[in-house]
């Protein structure tokens, strides 16, 4: 646990606990689901924080281990990369996003079938729509989950996997878009207990976040982590060295048009600075060239310790 980032690890914990808790306070009559799981925006038991809560609840065992697994998994890798605070908003983001697709279609569940057939413990059952839906609960991180995976496939979309029981590794790129493309189609299927539409919902929200930071990449948390100004400001100056092939002077031979000796030590302190900046950004870079080429176990000691201080940058 101790080499799992800060968020991955708390996030961990904190579902843990949460899932000790609902059974514990079921055991004296206390339904935490009820309070906390997400339902429909029409019923008598929604309240707008289970769009959060929700995410940290989960139904049984296999529930929580599998969306734990996962965030432990892929998660772990992407804050490294993205840094905590991005990481966490992200996750967030896409685990709200996933409810409120989720109360969309259910929103629309009665303009398009007046029964639900809900299979409870081998029995198949129809349901009118409307009382259907006064009952029905969503909860889990699968939607922040699914999200996590789509930001591993577009950020490593080459890595290789093995999944089970495919006897041969596999493109994470594939990988997302078959889970997704199962997940769409099973989304039509309404009284399954697993809310696909969250799952799908999740992935959406997710892909829409990091298209917009690749578009906007110093807006907002598009470059979290790093220092904006000095990169900004670094790579106006790298720009010009490449053209001129030397430092940039004014008339008078003055760096930057700076004309007392103290301000032009203090622009070459500022130039050491970003200078070394700049270095160190350009090792990050070859770390995560090497985790797209090789994953994140081929790093060294000391090169996971870099990346995970520069993700608290």
């Amino acid at each position: 646990m101790l080499n799992i980032p800060v968020v991955t690890r708390n996030l961990l914990i904190i579902n843990v606990l949460v899932f000790v808790a609902t059974y514990v306070f079921g055991v004296i009559g206390l339904d935490l689901d009820n309070l906390f799981g997400l339902f429909y925006i029409g019923s008598s038991s929604f309240g707008v924080w289970q769009f959060l809560t929700s995410m940290f609840m989960h139904a049984n065992i296999m529930h929580i281990a599998t969306n734990m697994f996962m965030l432990w998994m892929f998660g772990s890798v992407i804050e490294y990369v993205w840094g905590s605070r991005k990481f966490l908003f992200y996750y967030i983001i896409c685990g709200i996003g996933g409810g409120i697709l989720q109360e969309l279609a259910w929103y629309c569940m009665p303009f398009v079938m007046d029964t639900i057939t809900v299979t409870r413990n081998g029995v198949s059952i129809d349901i009118p729509s409307v009382i259907y839906l006064q009952q029905t609960m969503a909860i889990g991180a699968s939607g922040a989950v699914v999200g996590l995976l789509l930001a591993f496939g577009m950020l490593f979309p080459n890595e290789r996997m093995f999944i089970i029981p495919i006897p041969v590794p596999i493109k994470v790129k594939w990988l997302v878009t078959g889970m997704i493309a199962i997940e769409i189609f099973s989304s039509f299927s309404p009284g399954s207990d697993i809310a696909h539409v969250v799952h799908v919902g999740g992935a959406l929200t997710g892909f829409l976040l990091i298209m917009y930071w690749k578009r906007h990449p110093y807006s907002g948390y598009g470059n979290m982590g790093m220092h904006k100004g000095h990169q900004f400001f670094d790579r106006m100056k790298d720009s010009w060295e490449k053209h001129t092939g030397k430092v940039g002077t004014d008339g008078n031979n003055n760096s930057w048009g700076t004309s007392s000796q103290h301000n032009s030590t203090t622009q070459n302190s500022d130039w050491d600075y970003n200078a070394q900046k700049h270095r160190e950004q350009e090792e990050i870079d070859r770390i995560l060239d090497k985790i797209r080429k090789s994953g994140y176990d081929s790093l060294s000691k000391s090169e996971k310790q870099k990346l995970f201080d520069s993700s608290k940058n």
